[in-house]
């Protein structure tokens, strides 16, 4: 991510996962509305590429109020669940028909051993824990809506290396997410355009809508694509933990994403297709999917959203 990202008009896909953030003294304080679309397919847990997404916003903000006027750029960002986060329900569909990403219980249905109801709206703190002279180190912690930690992360910055690279003068970024402009009305990926090309590979378009101010893919969206090259290379899993570290950003794209999955870890490559250039080395832990409650769907023995290859095993 780059300073120019938080920058960037909120007609983005970002602007339709109805993040929210405000200042309260040294922290942001950010919710992110928990629905159905944001689910790994046939599941009820939340893709934890959307934390992450939430995360690389929220904590890039501190980076822009830190840095400034220097632009920042992310050099590394993880984020680590507790246990699954439950999605809202889906709105009703008719049976076998297709397009949902994911689905969910009735509301009030119990999670797994440990985890409470549907959450309506995830809930992230923000704050520096080092300013230091190269590097500023920030973390977040996610709750749900009364308060039970549901994870954390950590975000490193720097500023950009060019030092005629500066924030637009009488901007203030942290305005952009004062209020909503969009709604997620379709699973993430296929939002995105984010595809399943082979089992461990994915590939996420280079559109106007993935591209920041600066006209390169915003850092917080390619966790799409790890999640997804992850996944199909685990089917039946979920992701638990996700780690990035960020060389260089994707320019031309789209964006491929290279996973091999040993046991429940799995490590990934994502390059530029364009350049061939290598972008993100990220690490994943997964979980079966088995250990969640099951879709309200499968529960009653009709259709689900996972496609007959994709189905979890086990």
């Amino acid at each position: 991510m780059t300073g120019a990202e938080a920058t960037a008009p909120r007609s983005s896909a970002l602007a339709d996962l109805g993040i929210l953030i405000e200042e309260q003294g040294a922290v942001l304080k950010a919710t992110m509305p928990a629905v159905a679309n944001l689910a790994v397919p046939g599941t009820t847990a939340m893709r934890i590429c959307a934390l992450c997404a939430l995360a690389d916003t929220q904590l890039g903000l501190l980076a822009v109020r830190e840095l400034g006027p220097r632009v920042p750029v992310t050099l590394a960002l993880d984020v680590h669940l507790f246990q699954p986060v439950p999605v809202s329900p889906p709105p009703a569909r008719a049976e076998g028909s297709a397009g949902a990403a994911g689905t969910a219980g009735p509301a009030g249905t119990a999670g797994p051993a440990g985890t409470a109801g549907p959450v309506s709206k995830v809930h992230a703190i923000g704050r520096v824990v080092k300013a230091g002279r190269a590097v500023l180190v920030t973390a977040i912690e996610f709750a749900d809506d009364t308060g039970r930690p549901l994870g954390v992360g950590t975000a490193l910055f720097m500023a950009a290396p060019d030092p005629m690279l500066l924030m637009p003068p009488g901007m203030r970024p942290l305005d952009l997410f004062a209020t909503t402009s969009g709604e997620l009305a379709q699973p993430y990926a296929q939002r995105l355009g984010c595809r399943r090309v082979g089992v461990g590979v994915a590939s996420l378009p280079f559109t106007d809508d993935v591209v920041n101010a600066s006209g390169t893919l915003n850092g917080g969206i390619l966790p799409l694509a790890v999640e997804e090259a992850v996944l199909s290379a685990a089917p039946g899993s979920y992701l638990t933990s996700l780690s990035l570290q960020y060389l260089r950003p994707v320019r031309r794209g789209p964006a491929v994403a290279r996973a091999e999955v040993r046991g429940d870890v799995g490590t990934v490559e994502v390059r530029d297709a364009g350049t061939d250039a290598l972008a993100v080395v990220a690490t994943a832990r997964t979980s079966p999917a088995h250990t969640l409650p099951l879709t309200s769907a499968d529960a009653a023995g009709g259709a689900s959203s996972w496609a007959p290859e994709e189905r979890p095993r086990g």
